[in-house]
């Protein structure tokens, strides 16, 4: 694979930290130049900036994917930069707190939809234009467990979540034959700042998550780049529209 992403030009959004900030650095140790995309220009700038200190190449982006005007500008600067838009991992998402239905707020699920799945349209919508236009390209999109099974108190987030498969799948038909590959990939409980926020409201504790893994351990973001690498290179060429769970033997219980 390392001779294969070497130049090209690989967009992950959501990108300044977790599962985003490790699949940028992998994109980037095989030779990929990397645009990090994330509402948090701070943390974006930090994230590529160590990336850049391993003598690899990569920038940063303040983008708010539930914006389009964000979206189309991010799009267009990566173009004017680097002439071409390989590789898209849209990773971009947020949790929802632990509600049930009837008490959720209005507010809280258009915040939830807004930017886990408006924000994966947008951002595809976008490199879906440039890569017509090229003729080729590959897109990765950050569904998770929540887009394969229900959740008591998750009913936004995993709304979201499945709706990213059903965009992934309807889009991977649409662009098949026109030498573009989509896929998705449905992460498990990861070990990342968002799981982490988890645990300091209470909800539910570290140990209480290994337990319920097959694997008996919570994953790691590298373990997720690596997939999302593998679903970008040429070892699955006849791979379209599948949405790949990685999650330690969970959702096969």
């Amino acid at each position: 694979m390392q001779t294969y992403f070497k130049n090209k030009v690989a967009l992950i959004t959501g990108g300044a930290q977790g599962i985003g900030f490790d699949t940028a650095k992998a994109f980037a140790d095989q030779g990929a130049n990397v645009i990090i995309a994330d509402y948090n220009e701070k943390q974006a700038q930090i994230a590529a900036q160590e990336i850049n200190k391993q003598g690899n190449t990569a920038i940063a982006i303040t983008c708010d994917v539930s914006k389009e005007d964000h979206v189309k500008a991010t799009i267009t600067q990566i173009i004017d930069q680097f002439g071409q838009l390989d590789i898209a991992f849209n990773n971009a998402g947020v949790q929802s707190p632990v509600t049930n239905i009837a008490d959720l707020t209005s507010e809280e699920y258009d915040r939830t939809l807004n930017i886990n799945l408006k924000g994966v349209w947008l951002c595809m919508k976008y490199e879906l234009l440039q890569m017509r236009k090229q003729g080729s390209g590959v897109i990765v999109n950050c569904s998770s467990l929540g887009g394969l099974v229900g959740g008591v108190g998750r009913a936004a987030y995993h709304a979201t979540k499945h709706g990213v498969l059903g965009l992934t799948k309807s889009a991977a038909l649409e662009y098949a034959i026109q030498n573009i590959r989509i896929n998705a990939i449905c992460p498990g409980t990861i070990d990342t700042p968002m799981v982490e926020k988890m645990f300091e409201t209470g909800d539910l504790s570290r140990e209480d998550l290994a337990r319920v893994q097959p694997i008996g351990r919570l994953g790691k973001g590298s373990e997720i780049a690596d997939a999302v690498l593998w679903l970008c290179s040429p070892a699955s060429s006849f791979v379209i529209g599948q949405s790949i769970s990685v999650d330690g033997g969970y959702i096969i219980q």
